[in-house]
């Protein structure tokens, strides 16, 4: 990783023992004793990855004084929600690698991995029955809705060189940032054996902190789907203009583009028969606009999502929310 750029490791180094409890948890609901399910949950147990969604639900229970021993089972509801998503997404982007493996789709095919993501959405919500206050149930499966709704709304505004930015903000914040704005609003406000938030200004400061930072993680991950490097990020890349999703990059580039350029746009994500898209769209059009508006916008979000960070009493856990901004604008995975 770049120098200047806060190593992962170090930031969630002070909730390390809750991670693994949040993990032995996942490890006990993906068991089943159907081997061909113990075969699939083997493979997706590989995709461990950053874990940020299930870290930052412990990193701001810790850091608001709020943290209870049913937290981890939280954390690790919102990463089973997660992990579902992604072996959903991989079937809508027709992608073969996830962190550095092959899809579930890739290994086995596409209906298996409907079924695979369908039973962890499963095993996630019957965690969250479990636990003594139902406010993570009804926070998740509301979180979940929306999930789906912003995959709708996108794959319907596909080729929509149109669209408004706030619209495609709105789309890919439902679709990614809603998750961070959950786990946060609920490592803040979840409480053992109360249906109700146990602090509701701060819940709500904390679930705008997890919306722009999530909101940010997902437009660099559309800088990276263009100009990433495959191996370093560890999942197929170029699947957006593959599938012709029109993201910020693009959209920003084609706005300020001449007739020429715009033309070219629409070719290499709409005509058919073309292979090798990102490949074209990279080689042949000037995205470096893009890209650096892009970014630029990403840092805006951060700051905003900083500033919030003030509800929160002074600690090195709150230094450590800060310094996780840093990780999202500068990650290369």
């Amino acid at each position: 990783m770049s120098a200047g750029i806060p190593e992962l490791a170090d930031l969630l180094e002070p909730i390390q023992g809750d991670l693994e409890r949040m993990r032995d948890m996942i490890a006990v609901q993906l068991e089943d004793r159907s081997p061909a399910v113990g075969d699939l949950t083997a493979h997706v147990g590989r995709f461990r990855g950053k874990q940020l969604r299930g870290a930052l639900v412990l990193l701001i229970g810790r850091a608001s004084g709020n943290l209870s021993h049913e937290h981890a089972a939280v954390a690790a509801v919102v990463e089973m929600i997660h992990l579902a998503t992604l072996v959903h997404d991989d079937i809508l982007d027709a992608a073969v690698v996830r962190r550095r493996v092959a899809s579930v789709n890739q290994r086995w095919d596409n209906q298996i991995a409907v079924l695979l993501g369908d039973f962890v959405y499963a095993r996630a919500f019957s965690l969250s029955t479990d636990l003594s206050s139902r406010l993570a149930s009804r926070v998740l499966a509301d979180t979940t809705r929306r999930l789906c709704v912003g995959e709708i709304e996108q794959s319907t505004r596909r080729y929509d060189f149109e669209m408004r930015q706030e619209q495609l903000e709105g789309i890919a914040g439902a679709k990614t940032a809603s998750l961070y704005a959950a786990a946060c609003e609920l490592g803040a406000s979840y409480r053992m054996g109360q249906d109700e938030p146990a602090d509701v200004e701060l819940g709500r400061a904390m679930r705008e902190f997890g919306w722009e930072l999530g909101l940010a993680f997902q437009l660099i991950d559309d800088c990276l789907d263009i100009t990433g490097d495959e191996a370093e990020v560890g999942k197929t890349v170029g699947t957006d203009v593959e599938d012709g999703k029109v993201t910020l990059p693009v959209l920003h580039t084609f706005a300020r583009a001449d007739a020429a350029t715009r033309a070219r746009i629409r070719d290499i994500f709409m005509a058919p028969g073309l292979s090798g898209r990102a490949r074209l769209l990279r080689e042949e059009c000037d995205l470096s606009p893009g890209i650096e508006y892009t970014h630029a916008r990403a840092a805006e979000l951060v700051a905003s999502a900083r500033g919030r960070l003030a509800k929160l009493p002074p600690s090195a856990l709150r230094s450590g929310l800060f310094e996780l901004g840093g990780f999202v604008l500068g990650r290369k995975w």
